[in-house]
């Protein structure tokens, strides 16, 4: 479990490192707006593509790790920063097949219950 933590502390890391470029990388564009601002975000995109290419595939490959782990491990898992929840299967019954078996044997009724309706708001994507 203490490699655990260290990975979700790493992880952390590399999330902060990641916005730390990309904040350094809007100071940058900013700095070049006056007269040729096309040639000057085209080079600065060209510049930190490639370092933030690297530190998403890094925290992508390093989250693929401690989700695995986790799983493996069977618990949640909790670093300074960053938590790895674990969250057991849930379990699911073919309610259309049960329901239609309990019409055979209604005793089976007593076992079932039905949580009223929600709405739930998202955002459109």
């Amino acid at each position: 479990m203490n490699n655990l933590t260290q990975l979700l502390d790493q992880l952390a890391d590399l999330r902060d490192a990641l916005d730390d470029i990309r904040l350094s990388k809007q100071d940058a564009v900013e700095a070049a707006i006056p007269p040729d601002v096309k040639a000057e975000l085209a080079a600065i995109d060209l510049e930190y593509a490639p370092m933030i290419e690297e530190a998403e595939a890094q925290c992508a490959a390093l989250e693929q790790q401690v989700k695995a782990e986790v799983l493996a491990h069977g618990a949640t898992v909790k670093g300074a920063r960053v938590q790895a929840v674990y969250i057991k299967g849930r379990v699911t019954w073919d309610a259309k097949a049960l329901d239609g078996y309990a019409m055979d044997h209604p005793e089976l009724f007593a076992f079932r219950k039905e949580g009223a309706p929600s709405v739930s708001i998202r955002a459109v994507k």
